[in-house]
């Protein structure tokens, strides 16, 4: 794997030059390892970049959607996190239609202030908020799904130490979301 990624990042220098080189010294520690996850998952996704890009758990079976909501803001509150909105996408379907439909639903959640310090550091951060936990209902039962903020924090350009202390607050705060919500524990 590593072997593959030195030859991508030697292939890319040879392609763009030393910008490449110039921007390699930009990137926070272990960009490269985390690329290379999400490399594998885009390969083994048979190139889904949806799948590359995003952290997903299956919900423990018998866990309804109440206990996951108990769960996400139970966890909303214990890290701070503000829930933002609501999509009833599956509800808005059935009122459309007239037919019952799979649920899918999106919560938002926000931290304001680390929201104003990342959009700073980067307008095009704006597009990632506010952050997202999906409810979608599939054959074999609920899946959460989530934006990999990992690669976010860990595959760019090197953060400010503030900045990157708050940013990995709300990643450790979606992240116990996910996984307090996956198990209805709240």
């Amino acid at each position: 794997m590593a072997a593959r990624l030195a030859g991508l990042v030697l292939l890319g220098a040879a392609l763009t030059g030393c910008g490449t080189v110039a921007t390699l010294g930009k990137l926070e520690d272990g960009a490269g390892a985390e690329a290379s996850k999400m490399w594998d998952r885009w390969v083994d996704s048979g190139g889904d970049i949806a799948v590359a890009t995003t952290w997903e758990r299956k919900v423990k079976p018998g866990v309804t959607l109440d206990q996951i909501e108990q769960a996400l803001a139970s966890v909303a509150t214990e890290t701070n996190i503000r829930p933002v909105g609501e999509l009833p996408l599956s509800k808005e379907l059935e009122a459309r239609s007239g037919k019952p439909q799979k649920l899918l639903k999106v919560y938002n959640y926000c931290n304001p202030q680390t929201a104003r310090k990342m959009v700073d550091f980067s307008p095009h951060m704006s597009a990632y908020l506010p952050c997202r936990i999906s409810i979608v209902e599939q054959n074999d039962g609920l899946w959460m799904y989530t934006l990999n903020m990992d690669m976010m924090i860990r595959m760019g350009r090197k953060l400010p130490p503030d900045l990157k202390a708050d940013a990995l607050k709300v990643r450790e705060a979606i992240w116990l979301m996910m996984e307090k919500g996956s198990k209805g524990e709240f």
